[in-house]
């Protein structure tokens, strides 16, 4: 892994959030993109080498939904830049850790992702992601 990547935070309301977290970092929100397939919306700051994701809910069933009615807004996962996603897949897997899917899928950034269960990484829920190529 070479870097944190960004950190998601889970929010009730995406416009709000953004507001806020464009004058907690002094910076603008540089992109705002909807991933369908996760029933999320996102937003993105840069803050140094790190990004800081806020995720909204677009649908009831969606992950995020899920994630905001059991805890509430917050921290929601620790994304980890990785060179080539397969190959720390299949390390990750071999070393124990349980993926919550086991091939990479298209995320929001322009990246490929993919989650490890929290529950074997003390808690916190992890994702890999790479760059897409086109």
């Amino acid at each position: 892994m070479r870097k944190i990547e960004h950190i998601g935070i889970a929010v009730k309301n995406i416009e709000v959030a953004i507001k806020d977290y464009e004058k907690l970092l002094n910076t603008s929100c540089y992109k705002v993109e909807a991933v369908e397939s996760e029933g999320v919306k996102t937003a993105f700051f840069q803050v140094g080498e790190s990004k800081i994701e806020l995720l909204e809910a677009t649908n009831a069933d969606s992950p995020i939904a899920k994630f905001l009615e059991k805890k509430g807004p917050g921290m929601h996962h620790i994304a980890y830049d990785v060179d080539a996603i397969e190959v720390e897949i299949n390390r990750l897997e071999n070393e124990g850790f349980q993926l919550i899917q086991s091939s990479p899928k298209d995320g929001a950034d322009n990246k490929r992702i993919a989650f490890l269960h929290p529950k074997t990484t003390q808690g916190v829920l992890v994702e890999l992601c790479q760059e897409r190529t086109q």
